[in-house]
């Protein structure tokens, strides 16, 4: 009898829930309990949502205040030095010290977790880390799903995957030396947890999917291992990928099951049943995680069929991975067009897909008949609608030409024409696009939206709010301004709206990190520009300004990986499709005389496969659809780019390869980690690096940037540095805005002092 579960849950509430009681309890308008109240209410829904949709055993531990891997370091009392907190008796405010930074101490670096748009805090380990006794909070929750009378699985980030995933900054140190004490600690979890009648416990292992070394394959032998005899049975999971070249290891290891991610990595089936074995459980990840399109329900009944003719009761059904990459429910939305609405399904709606389809393979598919009925007309339907494809973006595909991809000089030649044009000073001083968006803005947007007030006095209210913005920025003393993006919601929502092939949620919210929520546009056809969608804007706000005034853009890759981006067509094309897009704009801000235009791409390393063999691919076709959109201008006018909170030096050629004039990256929270790479790397172009994190509410002082910008020149020359806060603004209020932004232009001024004067150096 096949039997369904889930991996984890989306944690934020279908309102967002989460979000507001976050920012609430932040700004001290609501206090621990009330804070705590609301993730009660989220836990019980997400627990009774799976019940509900019959899992056999709930998924419970996974929920995070902040950040999974976080709450994790703090079960596991591996939590940085640096911040003095005792893991044991840690505060729900230390906790979000940790996230955010205090005043003593940064906060722990941030990056993307895997090829997902989540982020994740990254574990600081060093010689003295120990894994003593940690935080209670991850056995209150299993206690908690208890007490309801639930089958509780416990799920926790695996031993391999947590230590892959932490950094060191002591030179010469060894993670892997940890491992022992850190699979003992693992060991003590377990055990607390069999105590508690736990039964199974999820340990993921995404780490698996992606090249490891060979001492990493080792520790896995020597971790699980340790962990085999603590009690529960071990369900070990892996995702994102395959892990069909480590199952014969795999299979050998102390575990009881293994989850597969069959719509990522479906070629690794035949690898698994071999391997498998006579006792051990498949969990078949059928449904897509990730994406939010509806499964095939008749496709995927002939892939498990076998699976379940085969291994009866040990086939457990279940998403690819967790469901927190995707949205709650479909319920509320009532405004989606109806076409597209047939074509979906979210959290809940993955929910009841496992359902009928463990019903048709226990019961006969004629028992799922409505259900499978459903499925084959939204196949249908989709497949045959003239919505998704648009035969004018066929032709302009086909008439690419690799000519169109290239700027008409190199940069040696660029630059020199930017410089004569643009007139900056060395270490000329910007922002990466956005500024506050004040309540004000929030409440002229939805009313705008509610047709409360009018087109015209929504853009005078939208122009006041640029006028603001370039008015503080002269006072700061900036030299590259922007116009601050009040009238953007999102910086891929709002491109979305105003181009052809994607549709709109009202409630369609994922966390990106802690509070902050996106809501991915739904692309499902072929993309095309009709309008002109930022220049107006962009020539009003560069009227305002005799200093250059930026261009915003978001780049053709983050525009498709932060969607949920159609399935029925090779990425690359649909890259292509944005690229042509982004490319008329890109011209038509340069012929409105914009001077500097930024292409965005901070998903750029986000897109990367796990697996190196499969990078060049991606890579040339990534590069490509930025090239697409940037080789449209002339040589004096200046291409930026901004890429954050991903690991970069990897793939540093094919970043050299964008040829865009000037990139900014994220490299506060790594103490400018990044940036050596890039030194190595001898990156050819001009570099911003990001001199503080935009994501704390700690104000940087003026001696801890001149450090930054001091270490910076040390490997870029001065001469191609900027300098930039790490990301965009628009989280910030403008009082700690503008206080930061003041001490970056001071700490400028402090370094060009001494770049005048080499003896100062």
């Amino acid at each position: 009898m096949a039997r369904t579960h889930v991996l984890g849950m989306p944690r934020i509430g279908a309102r967002r829930e989460l979000k507001f009681a976050l920012e609430s309890f932040w700004r001290g308008d609501t206090d621990e309990a009330a804070l705590r109240r609301t993730a009660d209410v989220l836990k019980l829904q997400r627990w009774q949502a799976q019940h509900e949709a019959g899992s056999f055993q709930i998924a419970a531990g996974d929920f995070a205040f902040y950040d999974p891997m976080l709450s994790q370091s703090a079960l596991l009392g591996a939590l940085p030095e640096r911040f003095g907190f005792d893991a044991e008796r840690l505060t729900l405010t230390q906790y979000f010290e940790l996230a955010r930074g205090n005043e003593r101490q940064p906060a722990m670096e941030m990056t993307k977790w895997f090829d997902t748009n989540y982020h994740y805090l990254v574990p600081e380990v060093g010689p003295s880390t120990r894994f003593d006794r940690g935080s209670d909070e991850f056995f209150r929750e299993i206690a908690q799903a208890q007490a309801l009378g639930l089958p509780v699985k416990p799920v926790l980030v695996g031993p391999l995957t947590w230590l892959h995933l932490a950094k060191s900054h002591v030179a010469g140190f060894d993670r892997l030396s940890l491992l022992p004490s850190l699979a003992a600690r693992f060991a003590e979890i377990l055990a607390r947890l069999h105590g508690m009648g736990v039964q199974w416990v999820q340990l993921d292992e995404p780490a698996l999917c992606l090249d490891l070394e060979p001492p990493w394959l080792t520790a896995v032998d020597a971790a699980y291992a340790r962990l085999g005899g603590s009690g529960p049975r071990l369900l070990l999971a892996t995702y994102f990928g395959s892990a069909a070249e480590h199952a014969a290891r795999i299979t050998a290891l102390p575990v009881h099951g293994v989850h597969l991610d069959l719509v990522r990595a479906p070629q690794q089936l035949a690898t698994w049943r071999a391997a498998l074995g006579a006792d051990k459980v498949l969990s078949a990840g059928i449904v897509d995680g990730r994406n939010v399109w509806r499964c095939d329900l008749r496709r995927a009944l002939q892939t498990l069929q076998p699976l379940h003719d085969e291994l009866g009761d040990r086939l457990w059904l279940a998403p690819s991975c967790s469901l927190a990459h995707v949205p709650v429910s479909l319920a509320p939305e009532a405004k989606l067009d109806a076409g597209v609405r047939s074509w979906l399904a979210f959290a809940h709606e993955k929910l009841s897909e496992l359902q009928a389809l463990a019903l048709a393979l226990n019961d006969g598919e004629a028992a799922a008949s409505d259900a499978l009925a459903t499925s084959d007309a939204a196949v249908a339907s989709r497949r045959a609608s003239q919505r998704a494809h648009k035969p004018l973006v066929q032709k302009r595909l086909a008439a690419l030409s690799p000519a169109m991809a290239e700027r008409r000089s190199p940069f040696a030649r660029r630059i020199a024409a930017q410089r004569e044009s643009l007139r900056l000073p060395v270490l000329p001083t910007t922002t990466i696009g956005s500024f506050p968006q004040t309540a004000a803005i929030r409440q002229a947007r939805a009313a705008f939206k509610r047709c409360e007030i009018g087109a015209l006095d929504y853009l005078h209210r939208m122009r006041a709010e640029i006028r603001l913005a370039v008015e503080r920025q002269t006072a700061l003393g900036l030299d590259v301004l922007v116009h601050g993006e009040p009238e953007r919601n999102d910086m891929v929502e709002y491109f979305a709206e105003q181009l052809w092939g994607y549709a709109f949620t009202e409630h369609g919210w994922v966390q990106s990190y802690g509070s902050r929520c996106v809501k991915p546009p739904i692309l499902y056809g072929d993309v095309h520009r009709p309008e002109p969608i930022t220049v107006d804007t962009a020539r009003y706000a560069q009227s305002l300004t005799d200093k250059p005034m930026k261009g915003m853009l978001t780049g053709p890759v983050t525009m498709l990986q932060w969607s949920f981006v159609r399935d029925d067509q090779p990425r690359e094309l649909t890259a292509a499709q944005i690229a042509l897009a982004i490319r008329d704009e890109v011209a038509d801000l340069e012929h409105a005389g914009i001077r500097i235009i930024q292409i965005d791409e901070p998903a750029f390393r986000e897109g990367l496969p796990l697996k190196a063999c499969d990078w060049a691919h991606y890579l040339a076709w990534a590069v490509r659809a930025f090239k697409l959109a940037a080789g449209v201008v002339r040589d004096d006018t200046q291409i930026h780019t901004h890429m954050c909170y991903s690991e970069f030096n990897d793939i540093l050629p094919a970043i050299a390869e964008l040829d865009a004039d000037v990139i900014t990256i994220e490299t506060s929270r790594s103490a400018m980690e990044l940036l050596d790479g890039f030194g190595a790397f001898r990156y050819p172009n001009e570099i911003g690096p990001g001199v503080y994190d935009i994501h704390s509410p700690r104000v940087p002082s003026v001696d801890s940037i001149v450090a930054l910008l001091a270490r910076a020149c040390d490997v870029v020359p001065a001469e191609r540095l900027w300098v930039n806060p790490d990301c965009g603004l628009k989280t910030r209020g403008w009082p700690e805005t503008e206080q930061a932004l003041r001490a970056m232009v001071q700490a400028t001024q402090v370094m060009r002092t001494r770049l005048a004067d080499p003896a100062a150096l």
